[in-house]
């Protein structure tokens, strides 16, 4: 493997460290935290000073670990349409790319547009923040369930797993 690829598959696996470590902060640390800073009034500290950052990692570590992974998939010989269109060997890791492709989209279509309601990043009334609350919830525990199989499948292309 090239010095060149070898260094993109790195920053493949950090950013998507970062990416999913972010997401299960999000699902398993924050969420059950923040009732609890609400009812003692200091959830302030986490909605204006650490979800905002943390999204702000959060999002583009997504994009980061997406472009990443498109561009080993086009210079690796594995071919980015041969794992899009689920071809040959390219299956697994194809199966893992298009779960990444959808964990992107919610990131950015229904996430953070909504995040940035909840948080008062964008004006918002109240009822308009409790369905914003409501889809960047499901977006995100939909992302949670989809980074399991996700994860395994692009490790089944690189493990030599059966195909």
């Amino acid at each position: 493997m090239s010095f060149e690829l070898f260094s993109d598959r790195w920053l493949h696996v950090l950013a998507g460290i970062m990416w999913i470590g972010l997401l299960y902060y999000f699902n398993f640390v924050q969420a059950a935290a923040l009732p609890k800073a609400r009812a003692d009034s200091t959830a302030a500290g986490i909605t204006k000073h650490v979800a905002p950052l943390a999204l702000l990692y959060f999002r583009w570590a997504a994009v980061v670990t997406w472009l990443s992974g498109a561009y080993y998939l086009f210079r690796s010989g594995i071919g980015f349409t041969d794992a899009f269109l689920l071809r040959g060997g390219a299956m697994p890791i194809g199966i893992g790319a298009w779960l990444g492709t959808i964990m992107l989209f919610n990131v950015w279509v229904l996430i953070w547009p909504n995040q940035k309601k909840i948080l008062g990043l964008v004006q918002a009334d109240d009822a308009t923040k409790a369905k914003a609350g409501r889809i960047a919830f499901l977006a995100s525990r939909t992302n949670t369930m989809l980074s399991i199989p996700m994860i395994f499948f692009m490790m089944a292309g690189t493990l030599g797993l059966p195909k």
